[in-house]
């Protein structure tokens, strides 16, 4: 794939954007809402337990605390088979393995509401994780295949407007219909929206999907991760990968719940709807993403909402009261992915010739640092309780957003 210099210059050592071609044909998006359905139905996949875990310990005799492992069962799983998909998506087509993917996650997520014990329910939560860390990832990959840099995290903002819907939807939705028919109609439903997208997909694209061998197949493999780890600037987007999901995926966000329910007092569902704030924020960067890229540039805007997101952190670490927490949630949304939604177009930047691997690398190491983050941040907690650990996660996010902007600075427009 060919590069060329972004508008505003570039930096040394960073994977230069391409640019598109006056009278280039237009990319084949027509299934861009069909792929954030399926990231949609990846989302639920994810939250779908939050509110379910105490009908699922009675169903399966067990106790809250015991199934909550069943939500480490797909996340774990999700990221580390990143090594294998991402590979499989450059050898057969991107497109084409996330299909099988989505098959494979509807099927497993139905067969999870067949579970008759807390050891099947794991063994099928590890399968559905496996096969959904085909979804997002290989999706992204395929818009950086599609679609001109300049105009890539503005589409990309489209395509996850299916993970936000989920983030903000799923609880409620999922609560409500396992107090009316049961958990194990969730599982059902979800396994519908999966099945139903994948076929969908299969339809719009019709032989297509399945016929021939995608351009460039057989290139590189699993080689490709040396390839990778070669170039200065991929390392240098791992780590930040890394430090981004240490400090706030599994580090200050998971916990931001936790600490509305003990420092003030609210009930679990009212801690809930606040933190549900958080997509209200994302779904406003999808749809200004392109306004807000326009008008300040990537590293403007990665730079601005990093230093953002610390000050929302600060202030929420000395909120007075709740309201001003869940006015915090909302920003705390549109900071993060004006500052993530840089890094993860990067992302489909920093391998062109396996851009699947590339995605599906830095998937990998934002979820390895969500791993650490959440053992680092309990540990804080203990320690420093919720005002210092928050605090910290602020200062650390102002460290990060610095050293991002030196070390990934240049963009399509500063």
């Amino acid at each position: 794939m060919s590069t060329a210099e972004a508008p505003g210059g570039s930096t040394p050592g960073v994977s230069t954007p391409e640019v598109s071609k006056p009278g280039a044909a237009k990319p084949p998006l027509a299934i861009l809402p069909l792929l954030a359905a399926a990231a949609f139905a990846t989302g639920c996949g994810m939250r779908l337990l939050d509110p379910l875990l105490p009908l699922v310990a009675r169903d399966l005799h067990s106790t809250v605390a015991e199934v909550a492992v069943l939500i480490t069962a797909f996340a774990l799983p999700y990221g580390l088979c990143q090594v294998v998909l991402g590979p499989l998506g450059d050898r057969f087509g991107k497109l084409r393995v996330l299909t099988l993917g989505l098959i494979a996650y509807g099927v497993a997520m139905a067969a999870c509401a067949l579970a008759g014990s807390l050891g099947q329910m794991l063994a099928l939560r590890a399968a559905t994780g496996a096969a959904g860390g085909a979804i997002i990832p290989l999706a992204l990959a395929w818009i950086g295949d599609n679609v001109p840099y300049q105009e890539r995290q503005a589409t990309i903002s489209r395509f996850l407007t299916g993970m936000v819907m989920a983030q903000l939807l799923t609880g409620p939705i999922s609560g409500s219909i396992g107090q009316a028919f049961g958990w194990r109609a969730v599982f059902l439903v979800t396994a519908s929206v999966s099945l139903l997208t994948a076929a969908a997909i299969a339809a719009t694209l019709g032989g297509r999907l399945w016929r021939g061998q995608p351009a460039g197949s057989g290139r590189l493999g699993f080689a490709s991760y040396a390839e990778l780890l070669s170039r200065r600037a991929a390392r240098l987007l791992l780590l930040a990968a890394f430090l981004d999901g240490l400090l706030l995926f599994g580090g200050a966000f998971p916990f931001i719940g936790s600490y509305l329910i003990q420092d003030f007092h609210l009930e679990p569902w009212q801690a809930g709807l606040v933190v549900a704030g958080f997509g209200l924020g994302a779904l406003a960067y999808t749809r200004a993403a392109r306004r807000l890229l326009g008008r300040f540039g990537e590293t403007r805007l990665m730079l601005g909402g990093g230093l953002l997101l610390s000050a929302a952190l600060a202030v929420l670490a000395l909120a007075p009261s709740w309201p001003l927490v869940a006015a915090m949630q909302a920003l705390l949304g549109l900071f993060f992915f004006s500052f993530h939604g840089v890094l993860q177009a990067r992302s489909t930047e920093a391998l062109p010739e396996a851009r699947a691997t590339a995605v599906s690398a830095f998937a990998m190491a934002l979820f390895l640092g969500q791993g650490v983050g959440s053992v680092c941040f309990g540990a804080l907690l203990a320690r420093s309780g919720y005002t210092g650990a928050f605090l910290l996660a602020a200062i650390a996010m102002v460290g990060l957003t610095l050293w991002c902007r030196a070390a990934l600075g240049g963009s399509a427009r500063n």
